[in-house]
């Protein structure tokens, strides 16, 4: 039997049977990895550590894409 987890990604709540890591999340929401800050349980994480990190019940993702601009 497959735990279910739910996880909150910039404050919107999703949930998942499956075992996911970061770069998964990052993948699957089509995000440009060169391009944010993810915020991961309130601590910062380089891309290096993503594939690493795997999603738990009531974890907190924040994800913060750079803009550029004038």
């Amino acid at each position: 039997m497959k735990k279910t987890k739910r996880f909150f990604l910039n404050g919107q709540e999703f949930v998942s049977d499956k075992i996911i890591n970061l770069r998964n999340i990052i993948h699957y929401f089509n995000y440009n990895s060169s391009l944010l800050v993810l915020e991961y349980n309130h601590f910062i994480y380089p891309k290096e550590n993503w594939d690493n990190i795997f999603i738990n019940d009531k974890d907190k993702i924040e994800i913060v894409t750079i803009v550029g601009g004038g």
